[in-house]
């Protein structure tokens, strides 16, 4: 058996066997905003619930590893004391973890993850309109529990109001636990979905993705692409270059074939298979492909 004393490896590498052991573990999508209004969005996987009377949920944003700095999160819970706390299903787990990526101070995740915001009726920040179950929630006590990097924060905050989609609830008024089809966090790029096992879904770019908002309305308005398809699409670095996209075409057959018969559902389709099988640069190419 591997033995290891936790003062004698690397934080990085402590960090990926407590996440790789400790598993699968909830996902609150904390919702918060600035004091000076602006929202923020952000995921984290050290949470739970900890009391139903009253009812507490307990989530922990660290420090990060790398440079030590803290997150957006922890600040607007320190600075507003309110958190809206959504819980995350299959439907839009890759919308979520495009959230995570690390956009700069004042820049709107919720319209980079292509989710809409819809207002609390108790607390400031917005909730996010996709999640089956939103928990608005007053910040009670916020515990540091070290100043190094990797170091997390005990955001221990109560739930004022409770909001849950009728299309997750059974016949008695009880959540389903099919129909909620929540989502679960390991370690790496592994998640487990409640009702169907394990699935990947890469890590965010350490650069920048574009964007759900940066997706052309085309795209968004076809109705063939789900949440999670806008997810993948918006977390490419760039977009190809039109010499790119030419080679791509001349070397495929049935892009040619495509375009040739100018059907776009077709083209929409063929995209869609790219990003089923992951392939989200591809995807781009058959979409800005020109006949």
């Amino acid at each position: 058996m591997l033995t290891i004393d936790p003062n004698k490896i690397s934080t990085a590498k402590l960090q990926g066997y407590l996440q790789s052991a400790i598993a699968p573990r909830p996902i609150a999508f904390a919702s918060t905003i600035d004091k000076n209004g602006n929202p923020n969005l952000s995921p984290f996987s050290f949470f739970n619930i900890f009391s139903a009377n009253p009812p507490v949920l307990v989530f922990s944003p660290a420090r990060r590893v790398r440079d030590n700095s803290i997150k957006h999160t922890l600040i607007n819970c320190q600075d507003t004391k309110q958190v809206v706390i959504n819980v995350v299903n299959y439907d839009m787990v890759q919308q979520m973890s495009l959230s995570s990526t690390e956009y700069g101070e004042g820049v709107n995740e919720f319209e980079k993850a292509g989710l809409t915001a819809i207002p609390s009726e108790i607390v400031k920040p917005y909730r996010v309109a996709e999640s089956p179950v939103q928990f608005e929630c007053k910040v009670n006590q916020i515990i540091p529990l070290g100043t190094e990097g990797g170091a997390g924060n005990m955001i221990i905050c109560e739930v004022v109001k409770i909001h849950i989609s009728e299309l997750v609830l059974d016949a008695d008024g009880i959540v389903d636990p099919i129909k909620i089809d929540l989502v679960s966090r390991l370690g790496g790029n592994w998640y487990s979905r409640a009702n169907k096992g394990l699935f990947e879904v890469e890590k965010p770019l350490a650069t920048l993705g574009i964007g759900v908002d940066a997706i052309p309305d085309f795209v968004k308005q076809s109705h063939v692409f789900k949440g999670n398809d806008l997810g993948k699409l918006g977390n490419v670095e760039a977009l190809p270059t039109e010499e790119e996209i030419t080679i791509f075409v001349k070397q495929n057959f049935e892009v040619k074939g495509v375009l040739s018969a100018d059907d776009e559902m077709k083209k929409f389709q063929l995209a869609k298979e790219y990003l089923d099988n992951n392939e989200a640069l591809t995807a781009w190419k058959v979409l800005l492909a020109k006949q």
